[in-house]
């Protein structure tokens, strides 16, 4: 059954309930009633992410522009490849989150999905805009297209896309759960990743307005990888032939990898960028990970540490989010709830 294809949910069935019967391979008429839900916290995380709502253009980058001529031309050249690397990533996501909502059964997991889907959109127009502001139009083309070609970038990018793909190929239940994983591994990982060097600057009272676009970017995708993971557990709670140890390794092995790939990528990367410890950041990337372990419900997967990159405490999720919730009421053999000391926002 989990190497079954789905199918695409038709608009409307008049013959189901309102109240999805599993957020796949359930039955739902399609008409979202937000007082009928099967997973009622849904509604909560959906007036979080409706509550970010921001726009690139809300942000003058004047005083960037007059701050970019004070870097370096080592640091010029790392902001341009990051920032079109992360728009790279955006414009993959907002498709893919598109695609899985033909498939979900459950109305407000296709509400959040579109959401997601919209936020993504929005997040890679702001790269663009940020772009606009520092650079000729010339350049910003040459930069986009210097991502397409970069082999540690395809290495990493292909990663993901190799599940994603997979998915639109052949959209099984599998498939699904391998997306939901690389997903995770694309917004709990690398984007995190990237927006470190914003952060970096900002720290040296460069380029400020960047990381305040950044920041609003990290927010919106803090509860991306945390709907995400609780759309995992509960996919695995629902589907117990899923639930295998099998594709629980098939997570640690995944995640390790994505963080095997950035520590590559980084090498590269920052090599030359003063004060940034790589040993530092490589620890930070296995501390991430470790967070989306704990979300996921896992135990780490690298020792325990506590960030080993304090200077980014004050851009962490913790410092935009001091909201604890508990939206994950599933229980199943393996998947433990998220409480406060798992939860998406102690980084």
């Amino acid at each position: 059954m989990i190497n079954e294809p789905l199918s695409k949910i038709q608009l409307l069935n008049p013959e189901h309930p309102n109240q999805s019967s599993g957020i796949i391979n359930g039955q739902s008429s399609g008409i979202l009633n937000w007082n009928d839900l099967r997973y009622p916290q849904m509604y909560d995380l959906y007036q979080t992410l409706l509550s970010n709502f921001w726009k690139a253009h809300e942000i003058n980058m004047q005083d960037d522009v007059k701050t970019w001529d004070y870097l370096s031309a080592t640091e010029k050249d790392v902001f341009l490849r990051i920032n079109t690397q992360l728009a790279a990533l955006d414009s993959l996501q907002t498709p893919t989150m598109s695609e899985v909502m033909n498939y979900v059964t459950d109305s407000s997991f296709k509400a959040i999905f579109a959401v997601i889907s919209q936020q993504e959109a929005v997040h890679n127009e702001s790269y663009s805009y940020i772009l606009s502001s520092l650079i000729p139009t010339g350049e910003q083309k040459q930069r986009f297209d210097e991502a397409k070609s970069d082999p540690i970038v395809n290495k990493r990018n292909q990663f993901i896309l190799k599940y994603y793909q997979q998915f639109k190929d052949n959209p099984t239940p599998l498939h699904l759960f391998k997306l939901a994983v690389s997903s995770i591994n694309l917004e709990g990982i690398y984007f995190y990743s990237g927006f470190a060097f914003f952060y970096h600057l900002a720290r040296n009272q460069k380029m400020l307005k960047t990381s305040t676009m950044i920041s609003y970017i990290q927010r919106d995708e803090m509860q991306h990888a945390y709907f995400i993971s609780q759309f995992i557990r509960i996919i695995l709670a629902e589907n117990t032939e899923l639930n295998t140890d099998e594709n629980i390794e098939f997570i640690y092995e995944t995640i390790k990898h994505a963080v095997e790939l950035e520590k590559e990528w980084s090498n590269v990367i920052l090599n030359d960028i003063e004060g940034i410890d790589l040993e530092e950041f490589h620890l930070y990337l296995e501390y991430l990970a470790n967070k989306r372990f704990r979300q996921l419900g896992l135990d780490n997967g690298y020792p325990e540490r506590d960030n080993p990159m304090p200077w980014i405490h004050v851009f962490s999720d913790e410092m935009m989010n001091d909201t604890k919730s508990d939206f994950f009421e599933q229980k199943s053999r393996t998947y433990t709830k998220v409480s406060s000391s798992n939860g998406f926002d102690e980084l």
